[in-house]
């Protein structure tokens, strides 16, 4: 198969993707070099991920290949501004959004990006933050009755994510955002994220492909995704990340749970049945109507959408025309 356009002579069905298969799209990298091997792989793996070489040639050197060329051209477009204006601007960082489910595999996307972008001559300062950083503390989840909310688009300081891409794609020479920890389940005090003018920044997270709000006063504010470069979504039939959200809570028993200090100590004795009901119940109350409300609907505002199948490798790939 090759690309697909979605539309019909007379338009009817028009999409705005074009559609390629895995076969097609390695095609597009046959003359890059591979940059990472076994060791880099190892490490970027996530929890349950089937990350491997062959993964990384076929998918993800073809996508930092697409994106080195619009770092090339947004390069392009600012200098033909700068051209215009009659003055010399420094150039701002490339921002990139990386959204999908929980458990799909976004944050190893986002790893294996940040390493291959770095791999290019032209962005070899790339940072990665994500928006957990930007979820309001336990404690004001809990004044706020949110704890089982974490996650939702109301869970988060959506003014200092704003405020803090903002200034990234401003130009900032320093930037900070809270530190985050996985093992405590919350923002660390006294503990942060620094960025420095990095020619590539990765945003990844649940929402950050949602629309703005609208204010108080019926105008429409900003969105996160305003400051994106490009964008991508990772994607996955609910039925897969349903399961592939159990397995990795049953394997983090023996692992993050068993850690003294973990805000989830309580599951590392669960047994198998019991791990198995208490991961399904956290997806069907929590993780699924997330999911289904906030996170899927943001999927056609990506520019590049990752599909998955059941072993986790990535099948198909939309990308937006422009």
């Amino acid at each position: 198969m090759t690309s697909q356009r979605h539309e019909s002579a007379n338009g009817e069905g028009a999409s705005p993707f074009v559609e390629l298969d895995r076969t097609t799209w390695s095609r597009l990298s046959d003359t890059i070099e591979q940059p990472l091997n076994e060791e880099d792989i190892a490490r970027l793996r996530g929890l349950g991920e089937k990350l491997n070489m062959k993964e990384i040639r076929e998918v993800y050197l073809p996508l930092s290949r697409l994106l080195n060329l619009y770092v090339g051209a947004a390069g392009s477009l600012h200098a033909a501004t700068t051209t215009f204006l009659g003055e010399s601007m420094r150039r701002t960082p490339f921002v990139i959004g990386v959204a999908g489910s929980v458990a799909v595999g976004k944050s190893t996307t986002a790893r294996v990006l940040r390493e291959m972008l770095r791999r290019w001559p032209d962005t070899p300062n790339v940072e990665l933050v994500t928006t957990d950083g930007f979820l309001y503390p336990n404690a004001e989840l809990a004044r706020r009755g949110l704890m089982e909310r974490k996650g939702f688009p109301e869970s988060y300081d959506q003014r200092a994510l704003l405020r803090f891409v903002s200034e990234v794609k401003g130009g900032a020479e320093e930037v900070r955002a809270p530190w985050y920890s996985h093992l405590t389940y919350d923002i660390v005090p006294g503990k942060e994220v620094v960025v420095r003018r990095p020619d590539v920044l990765i945003v990844e997270g649940l929402n950050v492909l949602a629309p703005a709000r609208p204010r108080h006063d019926g105008r429409s504010g900003l969105a996160v995704s305003d400051f994106f470069d490009f964008s991508i979504y990772v994607d996955a039939k609910t039925s897969y990340i349903e399961q592939w959200y159990v397995d990795r809570f049953r394997s983090l028993r023996t692992s993050a749970f068993s850690n003294p200090e973990s805000y989830f100590r309580r599951y590392a004795g669960l047994s198998d049945v019991e791990a198995v009901e208490t991961a399904l119940g956290i997806w069907k109350r929590i993780n699924e109507p997330n999911l289904i409300e906030n996170v899927i609907p943001t999927r056609g505002r990506a520019q590049l959408v990752l599909t998955k199948e059941a072993d986790h490798s990535i099948r198909r790939m939309l990308l937006r025309k422009t």
